[in-house]
């Protein structure tokens, strides 16, 4: 977390320092600050951080897929003079136990449009998902699992 935060610290200050506060510039400050970090010192006293800040934003760039493709099939369902949709409850077995890991998984296919988690079983490890597009539940468990979870999975490991 601290070299997350000096990360950002140096994000601020390549902005400062160009005189350029633009969402571009920031996100250039902290590419240039990450590459910076990676090839110092500290490194060698955290390299956790490395490993983890690039599985992040491939779980992040897989999400904002999804969230289109799903956004974009709601859409045309919702505009489509044939309903197309078979609704249904299903549940999905994860092999996530950490709460934190359950619950970042609810909370994006819950913001997936024609999804919606019901309910989070933590001691068994299942959820319970509404889905407006489940033709075949088992590929949905498939796709689900081999998704989001993971995704979410490497982003924490």
């Amino acid at each position: 977390m601290k070299l997350f935060l000096m990360n950002i610290l140096l994000a601020i200050s390549w902005a400062a320092l160009t005189s350029n506060a633009s969402p571009v510039n920031f996100l250039m400050g902290f590419a240039i600050g990450y590459v910076a970090m990676a090839l110092s010192p500290v490194r060698k006293i955290s390299n956790g951080y490395f490993r983890r800040l690039p599985k992040m934003l491939a779980l992040l760039v897989f999400f904002l897929r999804e969230l289109i493709t799903s956004g974009l099939r709601a859409t045309y369902e919702v505009l489509s003079p044939v309903g197309r949709s078979q609704p249904s409850v299903i549940r999905v077995s994860t092999d996530l136990r950490d709460r934190s890991q359950l619950l970042l998984l609810s909370q994006l296919v819950s913001l997936t449009p024609g999804t919606l988690v019901l309910d989070v079983d933590e001691e068994k490890g299942a959820l319970y998902v509404h889905s407006m597009f489940a033709r075949d539940s088992e590929a949905f468990r498939r796709e689900l699992r081999s998704g989001l979870e993971e995704k979410v999975r490497e982003a924490f490991d």
